[in-house]
């Protein structure tokens, strides 16, 4: 039996398949007499999933970077949260129930408001959050071990869906894959999969009794292959071997530069969250770093970062690459990224909201604190500042000043810094139709491209119903980036790209042939894009 469903990361496996069932909580509704006792319960229960949370974080942190681990802090949040809280304790008092049910009741009823969100897609897709916090209480209240998924052998698991939290728990010795029915290519569970290198695919709509059959999983071709042959698994098993044999040819990529047989050269720079993936960053030899998503430092802290905690942060990672570039973006917090005490509230359409450079321009003491450890820090390295969702030069302008102003102030306190590189990131079709204008504002674009597809085809990128047209490849994509990176050029500014699609080695001819001056990739594409570029010839 085949199975076509689609990819969300590639490779091979070959193994047992397992179909994994999830155990729903049984709440019972009971009559409680110490409510106050119940409330200390239900606190508890609280600081225990709190725990728990926090050391999904550190393995998700080792395992695949800051981004990924991101999710758990949101959850934190959740169940730190007063509505939450509140809703739950009050149910406790009026009712005289046990802390369970109240727990499980809040939640299905704040997911319903969520869910009930029509137009607004992302805060749809919160509504499973809310149900994973509030499943993770009951858990604890009621003793349940949160050990995730258990396996005695390596096995291909089979879900309806995998949330992100059992996916960081999955044991990478022992699970050779993962398959689901739902999902979307752009889910928080598909970019782990991604970032852990394990073969998956989503959309797959297989039976119940596949469960115990042997399985490959083609992440090249988006099959899953129930009960194959001796004759096919033997193919499947040297496609294995010519993959790993490719991987250790890719470490013999390391030291060389990033140039076409016909000489045409590119910076390949790789993306990271913080200061922990330096290491990631050197190891796989990127020339330096074209994307340090700076948000990462207000997500980790209860409060707004200090100008000194932003300089080390920024110092250290400066001084790690010994000076090589880095280019650090200003905070770019809303949408799917939130900080409570920013008090942003919540909006119909966070994608089109109050985020980002908005936020930074409406805000600008906070602007102000992170430009200034940005340029102390400049001082150790070779850094370049670069600033998101621009739609105009008007922007542009009103952050130079700023800048100015920011400048003015360290040379009037006989702080030292370096001249720096600005620029900005092109993920707004307003940016792309202005860019021609933007470039001469600016040293440098860097297109974000997972953005920039999602406005061009005004298609929600985590609506998983839309997964079938939403096409990163699509023409209209490909023009603006084409057009953006002519525009840079006229305008004397250098052009890359940060957003996934930069490690899209279907695409890095095309976008060799465009003109563009870097790509900036996860770490763990740095030597794939290597050898796809060193093994074109531009002039045929």
């Amino acid at each position: 039996m085949e199975l076509q469903g689609k990819s969300v990361s590639q490779g091979v496996a070959i193994g047992r398949l397992s179909v994994y069932a999830k155990k729903d909580n049984v709440v019972k509704r009971e009559r409680i007499e110490d409510t106050e006792a119940e409330i200390k319960r239900f606190a508890e229960a609280r600081t225990k999933a709190i725990e728990q949370l926090k050391g999904l974080y550190e393995k998700a942190l080792k395992e695949v970077g800051e981004e990924g681990a991101m999710l758990f802090e949101s959850h934190q949040l959740m169940v730190e949260d007063l509505d939450f809280i509140e809703g739950a304790e009050n149910i406790i008092n009026q009712e005289k129930v046990n802390a369970e049910y109240a727990v499980a009741r809040t939640g299905d009823t704040l997911a319903e408001i969520f869910a009930n969100m029509e137009g607004n897609e992302y805060m749809q897709a919160r509504a499973a959050d809310i149900k994973d916090v509030s499943n993770r209480i009951v858990s604890v209240l009621q003793g349940n071990d949160d050990s995730g998924l258990n396996a005695t052998e390596p096995m291909i698991l089979l879900a309806d869906d995998l949330a992100p939290s059992e996916t960081v728990q999955l044991d990478k010795s022992l699970v050779l894959s993962f398959v689901t029915r739902g999902g979307s290519s752009n889910s928080h569970t598909a970019i782990l999969a991604r970032t852990m290198n394990i073969p998956s695919l989503i959309t797959v709509d297989f039976p119940d009794d596949v469960d115990g059959k042997m399985g490959i999983v083609d992440g090249f071709e988006g099959k899953l292959i129930v009960d194959p042959d001796e004759a096919l698994i033997e193919s499947y098993k040297k496609r294995q071997e010519k993959e790993a044999e490719k991987r250790r040819m890719l470490q013999e990529l390391k030291g060389k530069e990033t140039v076409t047989k016909d000489g045409k050269s590119i910076h390949l720079y790789a993306n990271i969250g913080g200061v922990k993936d330096v290491a990631d960053v050197l190891e796989n030899d990127a020339e330096g770093v074209g994307l340090f998503r700076s948000e990462f430092v207000y997500l980790e802290s209860d409060d707004f970062p200090s100008e000194e905690q932003q300089f080390k942060a920024y110092r250290t990672v400066a001084e790690g690459l010994a000076g090589k570039k880095v280019i650090i973006r200003t905070l770019d917090i809303g949408a799917d990224k939130q900080v409570d005490y920013l008090n942003l509230g919540n909006e119909e359409n966070p994608a089109l909201g109050y985020r980002a450079i908005r936020i930074c321009l409406d805000q600008v003491d906070i602007f102000k604190t992170q430009l200034r450890a940005i340029l102390r820090a400049s001082y150790y390295g070779t850094i370049s500042i670069m600033f998101p969702m621009i739609i105009s030069v008007d922007e542009v302008k009103k952050i130079k000043k700023i800048l100015a102003e920011v400048k003015e102030e360290l040379d009037e306190a006989s702080v030292p810094y370096k001249d720096v590189e600005i620029g900005i990131m092109v993920e707004t079709p307003a940016a792309v139709l202005m860019s021609e204008e933007l470039a001469q504002e600016v040293d440098f674009f860097s297109i974000g491209t997972n953005d920039l597809t999602q406005y061009t085809l005004a298609i929600d990128r985590q609506n998983a119903k839309l997964e079938s047209i939403n096409d990163p490849h699509h023409p209209a994509v490909l023009r603006a980036i084409q057009m953006t990176i002519e525009n840079a050029h006229k305008g004397g500014a250098w052009c890359g790209i940060c957003g996934e699609l930069g490690a899209d080695t279907t695409l890095t001819e095309t976008f060799l042939r465009m003109g563009i001056d870097e790509l900036s990739v996860s770490p763990s594409k740095i030597l794939s894009v290597r050898d796809a570029v060193r093994n074109l010839d531009l002039s045929k």
